[in-house]
């Protein structure tokens, strides 16, 4: 009797034992299960994938989420009610040279290489579109020295396969200022803005190699012919072509997404889109043909192409555009990637106020003032402040931010991201904190300048927005001075009522401002 029990006890002993072992092994399986879980969100937050979008010339007023109600944009909208807006986001430059260099630099303009659209006209006949189509000597823009630190350097380092596809802008096809060298392990799209003028060229480039299409060579202002019927569709037709540039460009970025899945990537979309010339493929724009109705067409000056039906070509580009988009993010979520990729939509600046588009009609600005002189190319509102949304689901909470935010910020913001030190001399802040709803560090001020349209400066400080124009021209040094909480259209300069903030924002435009390197960038009237 007692052996039998000496072995029930031991049966049972070995019973619990093993119970305990099980449960032991069970909570160690939990922790080690948490610590794994914990890691990969870590793993998740330090390496997420980057798409950063820039459209050409998208006007702050001229997509859904900031009011637009003529023009549909529902795939950036609905990034807007799964992300983050930023209402007071800006550009670094008026035009799309400058703003690219600032962008991926993270140094403002008075610090940046590239402060202009520099053709290089010591080149030889570079504005003649023609010639720079057949020679690469001719083609581009001022190059960006290879040296130079870029955003797409440092994610490099960070471990990422990096692309761009769209518009580079930022150096010609034979100097060192190409992608290659920036930092782009994989480039498509158009190396010379110029070239951009057409949305049917005859070639893009990829990588170093020249990619000729099928497409005839137009010349930009090109006019229809002295027979043709400015209302016949058929007069037309020279300008459509059959390799449309965005349709290329867009397949390679999906491509890249594709290929790059098991990541990290970060691909930088710089869209020729709504930039004009008015053109995009018949039937992309029929619905608003129909919706819009009859127009007066377009004669095609100021160097682009006639157009029958203006307005409903310019607002489907914008379209165009914004279905790319929602592509993209279908894509992200059929590869399991959507939420481990933090995806960025802003604009290189304010919208145009040529080549055919109806800025009044659509309020391309609002609520700023619209139009030449306040939109692009000029520092007032209209022409620097961008939409902008930032969307990573599960990490970003659908929000609206009044944060002060500007294009030299996105580099700290993608370093801090990946866990990198944020290089020496940068002029940004990083907004990540805003982005996960920590304290954020805010601006003393923001610094604008521009040695084109007549030489400017401009900062924002708090709510006050100086602004000085025709500092090349006129050779003027006095400053404007406007209350954007109270007068958003900058009509009214309140300068003389406030001498001590125009004695402080003239030392801060003496600070910010450095010789440029490049001797076009030059406004003899700050001492350069």
């Amino acid at each position: 009797m007692s052996g039998f029990k000496k072995q029930l006890n031991y049966s049972s002993f070995r019973l619990y034992l093993s119970e305990a072992m099980i449960r032991t092994n069970l909570f160690l399986f939990f922790i080690l299960l948490g610590f794994s879980c914990q890691k990969a969100e870590k793993q998740k937050r330090a390496k997420p994938n980057v798409i950063l979008i820039l459209a050409d010339d998208l006007g702050y007023g001229e997509v859904g989420y900031q009011g637009q109600k003529k023009i549909k944009t529902p795939a950036i909208d609905a990034l807007s009610q799964t992300g983050m807006i930023f209402t007071n986001h800006y550009s670094g430059a008026p035009v799309c040279a400058p703003a690219r260099c600032v962008l991926l630099t993270g140094k403002h303009m008075g610090h940046s290489y590239i402060r202009g659209n520099d053709a290089m006209k010591e080149r030889g006949d570079v504005w003649d579109y023609a010639k720079a189509a057949a020679d690469p000597n001719l083609e581009g823009q001022r190059n960006l020295p290879a040296e130079t630190e870029t955003i797409s350097k440092m994610l490099q380092k960070a471990g990422y396969i990096t692309g761009i596809v769209g518009k580079w802008g930022l150096g010609a096809p034979l100097t060192e200022g190409i992608p290659a060298n920036l930092g782009f392990d994989y480039f498509y799209g158009y190396n010379c803005q110029r070239q951009a003028h057409n949305l049917y060229p005859t070639h893009l480039w990829e990588n170093k190699k020249k990619v000729i299409l099928d497409n005839e060579l137009i010349v930009p202002a090109t006019k229809l012919d002295e027979h043709d019927d400015p209302n016949d569709l058929a007069s037309y037709t020279k300008y459509e072509q059959n390799d449309y540039a965005p349709d290329l460009i867009h397949e390679q970025a999906m491509n890249f997404i594709q290929e790059n899945k098991d990541g990290p990537f970060f691909l930088y979309y710089a869209s020729p889109l709504p930039h004009v010339p008015l053109q995009i493929p018949s039937q992309d724009r029929e619905g608003y043909i129909s919706e819009l109705g009859l127009e007066e067409p377009y004669d095609g000056g100021q160097g682009y192409f006639s157009n029958q039906y203006p307005r409903a070509t310019y607002a489907a580009m914008i379209t165009k555009l914004d279905q790319q988009i929602g592509e993209i993010i279908v894509k992200l979520r059929e590869l399991g990637l959507e939420e481990n990729t933090m995806v960025i939509v802003t604009s290189d600046n304010g919208p145009t106020f040529t080549g055919g588009v109806d800025f009044e009609y659509f309020e391309s600005s609002s609520p700023f003032a619209n139009g030449f002189g306040r939109t692009k190319a000029f520092l007032y509102e209209g022409g620097i402040r961008v939409p902008m949304v930032v969307s990573w689901p599960g990490m970003i909470k659908p929000s609206v931010s009044d944060h002060i935010s500007v294009f030299y910020d996105i580099f700290p913001t993608l370093s801090e991201l990946v866990g990198v030190p944020v290089p020496d001399k940068l002029d940004g802040k990083s907004f990540l904190s805003e982005l996960l709803g920590e304290k954020q560090e805010k601006h003393e001020y923001l610094y604008w300048e521009f040695p084109e349209s007549g030489g400017q400066q401009a900062v924002r400080m708090g709510n006050w927005k100086a602004v000085r124009q025709n500092i090349v021209k006129d050779n003027n040094l006095d400053i404007e001075l406007y209350d954007l909480s109270r007068d958003i259209l900058e009509q009214n300069n309140i300068a003389a009522a406030h001498p001590e903030l125009i004695e402080k924002f003239e030392e801060i435009m003496k600070k910010e401002h450095e010789a440029p390197a490049v001797s076009t960038f030059r406004m003899p009237a700050l001492g350069d």
